[in-house]
């Protein structure tokens, strides 16, 4: 979510752009999620366990506390298209003080925050259990849905449908299930669809781009520009 920190709209001195960041040919996109990042701190107290009872607030334990009470079917292996979720990625720890990371993730705005506000009734919730401060929320948003800002260009959009019709590709323009630069870069005054780039298997160890995948999408790129 940082790579358009320092990009400079007005000197860039364009109308419109578009990303080159898409999995498959066909894929042309102006919807991505809403995303935040949400940071928890959990104060333990670390108590020799011959001597615990009533003392010891085990940390790691509390953090399995929290996570339960996030709904458990709305994680990234069980959702797809619309649909968000919340993601633990990251958790360390000890019996005194432990770290949660997640990324929290959906298309519509209204359910984003209402997300983010599940989060934060959950943390809430815990310091009840627990004492005022044994459990410390940041939330910081990383983008938002470029579909606000798209759809209001929709010239935008035509013409890389019209490309895409030019070289004989069937466009599918399902919803981007995370971000792209684009994503920012249109809230920045930029609206930036995004293109296939021909990629697989995203984040994974089996990542992968063909070649011949990547030729097309410069095909289409100059077709774009040829439209103009």
């Amino acid at each position: 979510g940082h790579g358009a920190d320092h990009f400079d709209v007005a000197k860039f001195g364009c109308d419109f752009a578009y990303t080159v960041d898409g999995g498959a040919i066909g894929e042309v996109q102006s919807q991505t999620f809403n995303a935040t990042s949400a940071h928890i701190e959990i104060q333990g107290v670390s108590v020799h366990p011959g001597s615990a009872k009533d003392k010891l607030k085990n940390s790691i334990l509390m953090a399995y506390e929290l996570n339960s009470l996030l709904p458990s079917d709305e994680v990234p292996e069980k959702t797809e298209l619309f649909e968000g979720f919340y993601m633990l990625h990251d958790l360390v720890g000890s019996t005194d003080r432990t770290t949660m990371d997640y990324i929290i993730r959906d298309h519509s705005r209204e359910l984003f925050e209402k997300r983010k506000q599940t989060m934060t009734e959950a943390v809430a919730t815990m310091n009840e259990r627990y004492g005022e401060g044994s459990f410390t929320l940041t939330l910081t948003d990383s983008y938002y849905n470029m579909k606000e800002i798209i759809d209001q260009y929709p010239h935008v959009m035509e013409l890389a449908y019209k490309a895409f019709e030019n070289l004989g590709i069937t466009p599918n323009d399902d919803p981007i299930r995370g971000g792209t630069d684009g994503a920012r870069l249109s809230f920045m005054g930029l609206p930036c669809p995004n293109l296939f780039a021909g990629g697989y298997n995203f984040h994974g160890r089996y990542e992968f781009v063909p070649v011949s995948s990547l030729e097309k999408g410069i095909e289409l790129v100059v077709k774009i520009v040829e439209n103009l």
